[in-house]
């Protein structure tokens, strides 16, 4: 009878102590929330004229989790503008995106202000301002721990508050990023 009661003890002792130590391994496919900052070169069809339009854009991205996060690019795209016009988005919005090993893939819905510029040798002479909303994509490649390149990012807009029809430009981005791990 002392066997069994011995034998008993110990078999809830150690039930019980596995309990109490927690004894489950920690997840390992969880990630720690990331943030990147960079800047660009952008080449935008204005949907307004038949030439191209270019310029400089910022951006800055926070992934929380594997996949979901937030995306923040203001396109300057009224520096070299052949037709006298340019404009300029400054938009936020939400982005998922699917990391393999050095790849980031990612897609992005924004939405926020546009300006259109009427110009005259890059000198703005007058501008009005739209409500804007556009949905993209892009690739980021991982060149160091630290260094991001943003091979690619396009987006399409719609402006729909300009005049009648609203306008449907399209912004092509390369850059560079430095990403804070």
């Amino acid at each position: 009878m002392n066997c069994r009661f011995l034998l008993g003890a110990l078999v809830v002792l150690c039930v019980a102590g596995g309990r109490l130590c927690s004894a489950q391994a920690v997840p390992t496919a969880t990630r720690e929330a990331t943030a990147q900052v960079g800047a660009a070169v952008s080449i935008a069809s204005p949907d307004f004229g038949q030439l191209y339009i270019k310029g400089v854009s910022i951006f800055g991205d926070v992934d929380v989790g594997n996949h979901l996060g937030v995306e923040a690019d203001v396109h300057l795209v009224s520096y070299i503008t052949p037709t006298d016009i340019g404009q300029d988005t400054y938009l936020l919005g939400p982005r998922y995106s699917f990391h393999y090993r050095r790849l980031t893939p990612y897609a992005k819905v924004v939405f926020g202000l546009g300006q259109f510029q009427y110009q005259y040798d890059n000198i703005p002479h007058y501008h009005e301002n739209y409500f804007v909303y556009g949905v993209g994509g892009g690739l980021d490649v991982r060149v160091t721990r630290h260094i991001v390149v943003r091979a690619i990012d396009f987006e399409a807009q719609r402006w729909p508050g300009y005049r009648t029809n609203g306008l449907t430009p399209y912004v092509t981005t390369f850059g560079v990023a430095y990403a804070f791990r």
